[in-house]
């Protein structure tokens, strides 16, 4: 059973996960996909999601929205990350980990330095 603390807490940190479909800025917004089907979820995405979720929030990135998709075809691959930012090709990081997601938050999305360590064929 969770406390009324806890409730509120979680109900916070889903609240930032929102994404307002009304944006009108939401082709200017990066997006950060995690592949939640249950091959990812048994890979390890949940915390990968939420590590994603945490440092988005942290670093106050306004512009990033993490959300989730269903299978992305490639289980042996999981956790996959897909990060979509405005006028660029779509880049697809395979097997994250907390750890990665760190990284692909510090060097990508804020360094705009793509983790070629994490990319198909480089894991």
């Amino acid at each position: 059973m969770k406390s009324i603390a806890d409730i509120k807490a979680i109900r916070d940190k889903m609240q930032a996960q929102i994404v307002n479909r009304d944006n009108k800025d939401a082709e200017l917004e990066t997006r950060i996909v995690v592949g939640m089907a249950t091959c990812g979820i048994a890979a390890g995405a949940r915390p990968v999601f939420n590590e994603l979720v945490d440092q988005v929030t942290s670093r106050g990135l306004t512009n990033v929205k993490v959300t989730r998709s269903g299978c992305l075809g490639m289980c042996k691959l999981e956790p996959i990350v897909e990060v979509f930012v405005p006028g660029e090709e779509k880049v697809t990081y395979v097997k994250v980990d907390a750890q990665k997601a760190k990284d692909i938050i510090a060097r990508h999305i804020v360094g705009g330095q793509v983790c070629t360590d994490y990319l198909i064929g480089e894991e």
